[in-house]
């Protein structure tokens, strides 16, 4: 850790004295508020009370002046061609006097609400590269995607008073290649001694973590053998459940000897990164017989009705119950399409569920039925889910996607999500009887169902954002070649 701070402390050193050489003009703050702002809200989306005093706020590097233009288009609709032909028809003085470019001393930023496109377009005098302009677009993005209309058109104008104009001294080419050069060598060994503390911070966490089952899966190891022994082979779930019985013990000795070769690395040798890959190894391996031991446990007292049977059952019941609880967060949240009616049989579904657990728990208790049979009942009704899952997820990726492309890269996503793999491409392993039975991927639960939804989500937006910019004018805009560009949100 001294090595780490000497590290450290020579680099704020060469840091300061570059922050020192920087030319004195860098203090100078942005001057001068837009000359003057028109607000030609045709769509009808922004609060002018506040857009207006917000936007005669920001200072630009330049005398700026600043218009806004929203109208209501289509996804189909070109946005450039949209802004130059209102301009020609409403507002020649933001056009040039020659009629190719846009006028000096302008800054546009047009939104399309309905069609959500936005665009920025300048005078010549006030022009920034694509890759800048794509910037202004991309600040006011996550807002325009929550319909903030007029938030988002005041975080474009005011990242597009950062860069129009920029001095050279302020501009983020200057100042990364800057500090970069004056860095590296202090970056490069602070950064090759802090990773190698962190990863031995984390190969140590891996073996609390790997210790603690591992210790859990020893001390009950004789009474994990004793009820495996009394499983009935003859209950198709039991004999499940011992089929993984039969590798216990082999898969004990594994995680033994992994256990054996993590505490023999010394500190420096948790440093590497093949350490955390070993002790991660261990830990994951003890954890889910730690796992096995339990459900072996559960499947014992359940099935032959031992004392301890309702609490082993309340474990069955703890994923469904999560799903059935976790819905209507589900339902109500953006893109989730509560209105639909697969929602309303989502809906449905819980509230005779929920009414389910417990009439079976009472004929469990009441022998009525046997523990297999609600076993039974309990599969049977998480099936039920999973398809009335998958028939939401049409819902929302129908009410998402513009087109069919979109629409196969979020069912993509979903498929991606329900295959059961976590975030290291592992298969995830749930602790019951069910979860032992069949496989992760078998049922469709809520949370899988938010994972692969947040990602399509996120994926369709970030294709849309990042499907290239739209820089020509049209078949109207003829010889028209002012510098701007439109993207989709």
């Amino acid at each position: 850790m001294a090595q780490i701070n000497t590290a450290v402390h020579r680099l704020v050193g060469v840091l300061l004295v570059l922050a020192a050489l920087l030319p004195g003009g860098a203090a100078v703050a942005f001057a001068d508020p837009p000359v003057s702002v028109w607000v030609e809200d045709t769509a009808g989306v922004l609060d002018r009370n506040k857009l207006v005093p917000a936007l005669e706020g920001i200072d630009f590097y330049a005398p700026t002046r600043v218009a806004v233009y929203t109208y209501n288009g289509s996804a189909e609709d070109n946005l450039n061609e949209e802004v130059l032909r209102y301009a020609r028809s409403e507002h020649p003085e933001w056009i040039s006097a020659d009629g190719q470019k846009w006028a000096d001393g302008l800054f546009i930023f047009a939104l399309d609400p309905v069609g959500r496109h936005v665009g920025t377009y300048m005078g010549e005098d006030r022009k920034v590269s694509l890759e800048q302009r794509n910037d202004i677009q991309d600040a006011a993005k996550d807002l325009l995607r929550d319909a903030q209309w007029t938030d988002g058109t005041i975080a474009g104008v005011r990242r597009a008073a950062g860069l129009i104009n920029q001095p050279w001294y302020r501009s983020a080419a200057f100042l990364v290649t800057a500090w970069v050069t004056a860095g590296t060598a202090a970056l490069g060994a602070a950064a090759w001694l802090i990773v190698r503390a962190v990863t031995r911070s984390s190969s140590r966490k891996e073996i609390e973590r790997g210790d603690q089952s591992y210790a859990n899966v020893s001390m009950d190891l004789e009474v994990t053998e004793l009820n495996a022994g009394t499983i009935p082979e003859s209950s198709r779930y039991g004999g499940h459940v011992l089929e993984k019985h039969r590798t216990f013990l082999n898969r004990y000795n594994t995680a033994s000897q992994l256990s054996n070769r993590v505490h023999a690395l010394s500190s420096r040798d948790l440093g590497r990164r093949r350490h955390l890959k070993l002790a991660r190894e261990y830990a994951d391996a003890a954890s889910e017989l730690d796992a096995l031991d339990d459900v072996i446990a559960d499947t014992n007292a359940l099935l032959n009705k031992a004392g301890t049977w309702p609490t082993a059952w309340d474990r069955q019941l703890a994923p469904f119950r999560k799903d059935l609880a976790g819905l209507e967060q589900l339902l109500t949240k953006r893109h989730g399409q509560g209105d639909s009616a697969t929602a309303a049989a989502l809906r449905s579904f819980r509230d005779q569920s929920l009414r389910e657990i417990e009439r079976w728990t009472a004929e469990l208790a009441e022998e009525k039925i046997s523990p297999e049979k609600a076993l039974d009942r309990l599969y049977d009704a998480r099936s039920r889910l999973a398809v009335l899952l998958e028939n939401h997820a049409q819902t929302v990726i129908g009410g998402f996607a513009k087109n069919e492309r979109e629409a196969q890269l979020m069912r993509k996503e979903m498929e991606a999500a329900q295959d059961g793999l976590n975030h290291k491409r592992r298969r995830s392993y749930e602790p019951s009887i069910l979860g032992t039975v069949y496989p992760s991927y078998h049922f469709f639960s809520v949370a899988t169902f938010n994972s692969g939804l947040n990602t399509g989500v996120s994926s369709v937006s970030s294709a849309r954002g990042g499907g290239g910019s739209t820089t020509g004018y049209g078949s109207s805009g003829g010889s028209f070649s002012g510098s701007g560009s439109s993207s989709s949100f």
